[in-house]
């Protein structure tokens, strides 16, 4: 008998992760909610944070790229005193230190965390080590000293600062752009204060446009009685796309795309509906309120480069 494989169901939907469910575990319960066919997430959330996890459905999955680029916000609690081999409350402790920071000494640092930085990610990330996983080098090792050292990246950070503060604790909002790990940060920020320091607790409050509060929890969506309930919750396919430009195009040009052919962007009207793109940047073509397909200017036409079937 064959596999049943879903309902072409097409969409995102905004939900507040809650502790302790993986990323792919919360995708695969939204998956059979909805009964679609297709599911992916617009940047993993770690099992032990909650928070905003971007769930995209069918053709949506197509413009996960674009969600996981989008600016993110975050709040997190971090303990001074001790470094930990995952950088959070889970691993191991690593190094210990006596000293507690006031908040004087805090705030004056964060200011040299914000802007373009420098960031060695977490050994236990999924960068890759040689082909394999950073989580995967690592739960392999024979000991903390035998770990490699991740190459540093380049990160933004737009804001950082301290909501409050315990001898023990502080808590810190965060907002930031593509591949800044907060676990990271807390440690390189107990570094620079000469103590240690590990994240204790980490909320993501956005991703781009999808924000906490106007989230949907996973015990609400899998309480619904009916799937239609469901589908008052499915965003659309462009939700995610809403920082990069929308270029309208016409009946005729819509079904040139849909069929894998480009648009010769060469009158003078034409140019100005598509001088918003530059060479090799991506836009996507909108026929009314209907996304039609990621474009790029190549060779002076518009050219599909992912072709969004709705």
């Amino acid at each position: 008998m064959a596999r049943r494989r879903g309902q072409p169901v097409h969409g995102w939907v905004n939900l507040d992760k809650p502790k302790g469910v993986s990323s792919a575990k919360a995708v695969a319960i939204v998956r059979r909610v909805f009964d679609a066919a297709k599911a992916g997430h617009g940047g993993t959330l770690d099992p032990l944070a909650s928070g905003i996890l971007p769930i995209a459905l069918g053709e949506a999955t197509k413009t996960v790229s674009f969600a996981m680029g989008r600016p993110k916000s975050y709040e997190f609690t971090l303990a001074w005193g001790a470094e930990t081999s995952t950088d959070d409350a889970e691993g191991t402790v690593t190094r210990q230190s006596d000293k507690r920071p006031g908040d004087a000494e805090i705030d004056a640092a964060l200011p040299e965390f914000v802007g373009e930085i420098d960031q060695v990610p977490p050994i236990y990330s999924a960068i890759k080590v040689d082909g394999r996983r950073a989580y995967d080098v690592a739960r392999r090792a024979a000991s903390h000293d035998d770990v490699p050292t991740l190459t540093p990246r380049q990160i933004r950070i737009d804001a950082f600062r301290r909501i409050d503060s315990a001898p023990d604790h502080a808590r810190f909002f965060v907002a930031c752009g593509k591949g800044a790990y907060i676990r990271a940060l807390a440690r390189d920020l107990g570094r620079a204060l000469g103590t240690a320091a590990h994240v204790t607790d980490l909320r993501r409050l956005s991703v781009g446009n999808f924000h906490a509060d106007r989230a949907i929890s996973l015990d609400f969506l899998e309480s619904l009685p009916h799937s239609a309930a469901a589908f008052e919750h499915l965003h659309p396919v462009a939700s995610a796309l809403d920082d990069i430009p929308a270029l309208p195009v016409t009946d005729t040009e819509a079904a040139k795309l849909r069929h894998g052919q480009s648009i010769a962007a060469i009158s003078p009207s034409a140019q100005q509906r598509f001088n918003a793109l530059q060479k090799g940047a991506t836009g996507i073509a909108m026929n009314g309120d209907q996304p039609v397909a990621l474009v790029a200017i190549k060779a002076g036409a518009v050219c599909p480069v992912r072709v969004l079937n709705l």
